[in-house]
Parts: C-alpha cells; structure tokens; sequence
C-alpha cells in the first residue's frame, strides 16, 4: 500500500477537508482520525491542544503517513509551528479564510464564526492584521455547534437557533462575507443559507487545503502514482455511525479505536 495522507481533526468535521483533498487527489491513501471524545478542542487550554495535537500526529506517523493535515482550526492555530519544528514530516495547517473575504467584501466588514481557541490565538490575530487592514472583522464563537454536528443533530432545531443567534447580529453589522472558521461548519451550510441573505459570500478554507496538499506533495516528489484504487481508512474514539454518515464512501474502513 503506498503512504497515505494522515488528515486529524477533533472529531468529524475535518471529513469535510477530507472530500476536498480525495476529489483533487483520487489516487492518494488516506487515514483519518476523528478525536471526537475530545471535542471541542476549542474550549482547551493551549497545552491541552498541544498534547491531543502531538497524540493523534504520532498515531498517523506509526501508521506510515508521509504527510499530515491539521484539519482543525484550533489545533492549526495552537500547535502547527511546535509540530513543524519536532516531526520530519510536511504538515498543512488550516486557519480561517481571512484573506479571501477581505480580497471580496464590497462593504469592508466581515464575518468569523469560528471557536473561541481559534479567536483567541495569536495566529489568528497576525492573520487579520496582516490581511484585514482597514475592514471590520467581526468574530463571534460558536459555542454549541460542533457538540451537535459530533451527535448528529445537523439540522436540528436547536442549531437552527444557535446559528440564528449567532449570525443576525452579524448581518446588522452589514457584513457581506462570513468566514467560516471551524472544519464542522461546512456540514451546517444548508441552515445558514437559510439564515443568511444572497449576498453574503460564504468561505471556508477546504478547496485551498487540498490544493495546498497537492502543491506540497509535489514540491517533496510524494505524489502517488499507484494504479490501484486508492484505500481511505477511518478511525473514531466515538461514535462509528455519525462519522460513517457523513462521509457516505461505501468502500471507506470505518472503525472504532481507542486513542
């Protein structure tokens, strides 16, 4: 089996980077760790972060991956650099879309919805400094969504309300993009399309991941050219049934694993 791409995330939300990266890159293995006993990591200290960011890493090293994705925003922000500089791997990190929407808004405000680990961190911060000169970033935590997202309840009432909450008040503040910044959100897309009008520009950072892992994979002469069909390999410390859901891939190894 040729090495696969380790892509981590606190629980299942980082399956919606995993379908940007398997649609641009078809060939590759993946494994997947879904630490969903752990969500949300949000709301951990920075060396909780770290330690769950170090355990999964290593887990995806023991099983032969050859390039690692932080397919959370929170363990992006958090831990990305210490693992960069202890693993001979390449990592690609995830950090909300703040350039993108500031290259696109017309009215100079836009949205985060994000948790409050990423809001809260330094990279985020250099990040709207460096590329939101000049526009009103408004931030506002999510709190409650991924628990919901981690227990199935996608398009319940309850998130319906909590986005309702959350993003009215952004739309007094005329925003005209919402950055979505929070690997689980993605999976909401169809609420807040309710919630929001037409001309607000919806961004998440999938596509530009999978890109990104291309271009590394590349650069580093790891680019798959098996002519076999490719494996994807899932593992979860908690429900089976929520991961495999979401992912909807017949031929996908979905597993229960304690870690």
């Amino acid at each position: 089996m040729a090495k696969p791409i380790g892509i981590f995330d606190s629980g299942v939300g980082g399956t919606s980077i995993w379908k940007e990266v398997v649609k641009m890159l078809p060939k590759e293995n993946t494994i997947y760790l879904a630490d969903s006993i752990n969500a949300p990591y949000g709301e951990k200290t920075k060396e909780e972060i770290l330690r769950l960011s170090i355990k999964n890493t290593e887990l995806l090293l023991n099983k032969g991956c050859k390039i690692i994705i932080v397919a959370c925003n929170t363990a992006t922000t958090n831990a990305i650099n210490y693992l960069r500089n202890h693993y001979n791997v390449p990592f690609i990190g995830i950090e909300p879309a703040i350039k993108p929407a500031a290259l696109q808004t017309k009215t100079n405000k836009i949205g985060v919805l994000a948790t409050k680990g990423t809001l809260s961190s330094s990279l985020f911060h250099n990040t709207s400094k460096l590329f939101a000169e000049g526009i009103t970033v408004v931030e506002q935590e999510g709190t409650g969504l991924v628990e919901l997202i981690e227990s199935g309840q996608l398009y319940s009432e309850e998130v319906k309300r909590l986005l309702t909450s959350f993003l009215e008040p952004m739309l007094e503040l005329n925003i005209d993009c919402l950055v979505l910044g929070c690997t689980h959100y993605p999976y909401l897309m169809p609420v807040i399309k309710e919630i929001l009008p037409n001309d607000v520009t919806i961004i998440d950072s999938g596509e530009a991941v999978a890109c990104q892992t291309k271009t590394v994979l590349g650069r580093n002469k790891l680019l798959s050219n098996s002519i076999d069909r490719a494996e994807h390999v899932f593992y979860t410390n908690a429900s089976v049934k929520v991961l495999k859901d979401l992912i909807d891939w017949p031929t996908a190894q979905v597993s229960k694993l304690d870690f």
